[in-house]
């Protein structure tokens, strides 16, 4: 037996932001909900923080794998980033060759994921306060010197992994969703509250829950967050700045056309989840369908741990735990929404990994 949740306080406030649209939300009525809650529980948000805040547009980071065009999450999100950074690394490779999950491959997934979160931990934040290198990152040349440095069917311990050595010198509770329509227009959007139902704090009267986007930032250089990543001066606590993020919501183009919109939530497991889909379809042409349940794996250089969801191969596990690599039989923790267009029909496909995801033709 169950009843429907109701939700007025919520539906009030979505019917004011319908009403007045951005003003219905940082001034007015709700403002002053947020305003008196923080007074009354010793928070920090005011008024006038609120009536300021402004979002932030950016040029979304473009390149080229094979003969595909991802577009995808500029920082302060690390996920676009590594994405690119992994690709052009993996283009040396003759992916399908080497099997879809066996030992080799995933040996060789494992080390060029190391070497993209050692970056990430030096070299991400937000852009209005840090000089992300972003251009040196995504560069063919960068990811060529780490591809030297990788030697198939062994693994590097993470200690070995330095940020930068080659260089010249989120959450359970994320949400994504791809939309296309008849007109051509893609939307790969990600947005999250970061933890299990954010802070746990509902504002009164309002029915918004508050984020935990806070533990996206550094407390302190080298101590990890909820998800076990580490970070540097890049993502320190500094007013008015953006915390870092994995989100990596993503367009794939063919001949300038659109033809893939992908995305996950997962907190620091998102960016593999969206990379192991890309290198799914594009490298080993699956359907979406079949390159979304297949397991996956992840790493983030640390703590050193290879986490393999259940299900991988059981032999395989054995061959990688052989070269000298701790693993980790891991639950989900990630749900890919994906949606392909080609022959000018949709397809769309939810990840069977969480119950309530699913994919909607109207």
């Amino acid at each position: 037996m169950h009843s429907n949740l109701v939700q007025v306080d919520l539906a009030n406030t979505l019917e004011i932001i319908a009403h007045k649209g951005a003003a219905g939300f940082y001034e007015g009525e709700i403002a002053e909900l947020i305003a008196g809650y923080m007074q009354s529980n010793n928070g920090l948000i005011t008024k006038t923080d609120l009536r300021n805040y402004r979002p932030v547009w950016r040029e979304p980071i473009q390149a080229d794998y094979r003969e595909y065009q991802i577009v995808t999450m500029p920082p302060p999100s690390s996920g676009g980033i590594h994405i690119i950074q992994m690709l052009n690394i993996l283009e040396h490779y003759d992916l399908a060759a080497l099997g879809h999950n066996s030992p080799t491959y995933t040996a060789l997934l494992t080390e060029v994921m190391k070497y993209a979160y050692a970056d990430r931990s030096k070299y991400l934040g937000d852009p209005d306060f840090f000089d992300v290198p972003v251009n040196e990152l995504i560069s063919k040349t960068y990811a060529d010197k780490i591809h030297q440095r990788i030697v198939l069917n062994k693994i590097s311990p993470s200690e070995a992994i330095l940020p930068g050595d080659a260089l010249p010198h989120e959450s359970l509770d994320t949400t994504h969703f791809s939309i296309a329509d008849k007109h051509g227009n893609v939307v790969s959007n990600t947005y999250t509250l970061n933890s299990g139902f954010g802070s746990g704090v509902v504002i009164d009267g309002t029915g918004i829950l508050m984020n935990n986007e806070m533990d996206d930032f550094v407390s302190s250089p080298g101590v990890p967050n909820q998800f076990g990543l580490v970070g540097g001066e890049a993502n320190k606590i500094e007013p008015f700045k953006r915390p870092l993020s994995s989100m990596t919501p993503t367009l794939v183009f063919q001949d300038n056309q659109p033809i893939i919109a992908t995305g996950s939530p997962g907190g620091s497991r998102i960016i593999t989840a969206v990379l192991q889909f890309l290198l799914n379809t594009l490298d080993f042409k699956m359907e979406i369908s079949d390159a979304t349940v297949v397991p996956r794996i992840h790493h983030q250089w640390k703590p050193d741990v290879l986490m393999l969801e259940k299900g991988f191969d059981a032999i395989h596990v054995e061959t990688i735990r052989s070269l000298d690599q701790k693993v980790y039989i891991s639950g989900p923790g990630t749900s890919l929404e994906s949606l392909e267009i080609k022959n000018n029909l949709f397809y769309g496909f939810g990840d069977t990994r969480r119950p309530d995801s699913k994919a909607k033709g109207l």
